[in-house]
């Protein structure tokens, strides 16, 4: 098990990504035939991959008994390298799609929830179109675990969303509008006109992915309340659909914004007026360190036009509600 010995006799080269991804799929299940089938190929041809791979590392990454394996040392200590340098590959390779969509003035833009069909959200990519006829504009919808990761990798040039958001991100502001109690109509204090968060002390919330930024959820979820006590917590919800469903279940409530009522409306769920309950804000964002990128300056440009703010070079607003 501990054998750190050469697995062949030939030369080390380097190893391809394409191996190193096998070998962490093969240390995560230890197991050959579940991680061929993870991978989609069979499992003789995982076998001669990670053969091939520790001919080129010059060391023995697994020990094999049938399609049962256990790492060595070496593969023990190999295996948060091998994660690192497939990261670091897929970094790059976000950031040279991100290059691409430039030069070739494409623009992937995320939205969430009912961002795209906003009048906000549809008047700023109607000004880019009309300015900027020859940019490509690709719309992709992301979840609540996705929405800033997606700027942060890369994988979406600007995302229409809701703050607040992490410091490596700018804002443009859109619109402003009051945030409801979402509660399941069955709920007693769903027959009022009206709540406090005050009276709604202890009524579980609907909580996020740990993947979401706890500063983003916090003040979704009024947390801390205004007397300092902590929000209960609920189900993890991944989308608005899950985050409905719970609700309307008797799970859990949570806060939207206003425009849920016409957006989302669901049997089982009523949304309430809050008194004492900050507004949200609707926003355009991007990386702070990719503004001066000439698609993401065009539909900033666009932002600016489309709330009869006159465009400059000093920083969007980056503040949180």
């Amino acid at each position: 098990m501990g054998t750190n010995t050469g697995a062949g006799n030939g030369t080390s080269a380097e190893p391809s990504i394409h191996q190193l991804r096998l070998f962490l799929a093969l240390g995560e299940e230890l197991h050959f035939g579940r991680a061929a089938a993870r991978l989609f190929i069979t499992q003789p041809a995982l076998s001669q991959q990670i053969r091939e791979l520790e001919k080129r590392l010059g060391v023995r990454v697994v020990e094999r008994a049938g399609r049962t394996i256990t790492l060595t040392d070496a593969g023990h200590a190999l295996l948060p390298e091998a994660r690192a340098a497939v990261a670091a590959v897929g970094r790059l390779r976000r950031v040279a799609d991100a290059q691409l969509r430039q030069v070739s003035g494409r623009l992937v833009v995320g939205t969430m929830g009912a961002e795209a069909s906003m009048a906000h959200t549809r008047a700023v990519l109607g000004l880019l179109q009309e300015r900027h006829p020859g940019t490509t504009v690709q719309l992709v919808n992301l979840g609540f675990g996705d929405h800033m990761a997606a700027l942060a990798q890369q994988e979406a040039d600007v995302v229409f969303l809701r703050p607040p958001v992490t410091d490596d991100i700018e804002l443009h502001h859109l619109a402003t509008e009051p945030r409801v109690a979402c509660l399941c109509a069955d709920h007693p204090l769903a027959a009022l006109p009206r709540l406090t968060l005050a009276q709604l002390s202890g009524v579980p919330v609907v909580d996020m992915p740990e993947q979401v930024p706890r500063l983003w959820w916090d003040f979704w979820a009024a947390d801390p309340r205004p007397d300092g006590s902590r929000v209960h917590y609920g189900p993890v919800v991944t989308d608005m659909e899950s985050l409905l469903h719970t609700v309307a279940a008797g799970e859990a409530m949570c806060f939207l914004p206003e425009a849920a009522r016409d957006y989302f409306p669901r049997p089982g769920i009523r949304y309430i007026d809050m008194v004492d309950l900050a507004p949200s804000t609707s926003a355009l964002a991007w990386l702070r360190q990719r503004r001066s990128e000439p698609t993401i300056r065009a539909i900033r440009q666009a932002a600016h036009r489309a709330t009869g703010q006159d465009f400059g070079d000093a920083p969007d607003y980056s503040g949180r509600p």
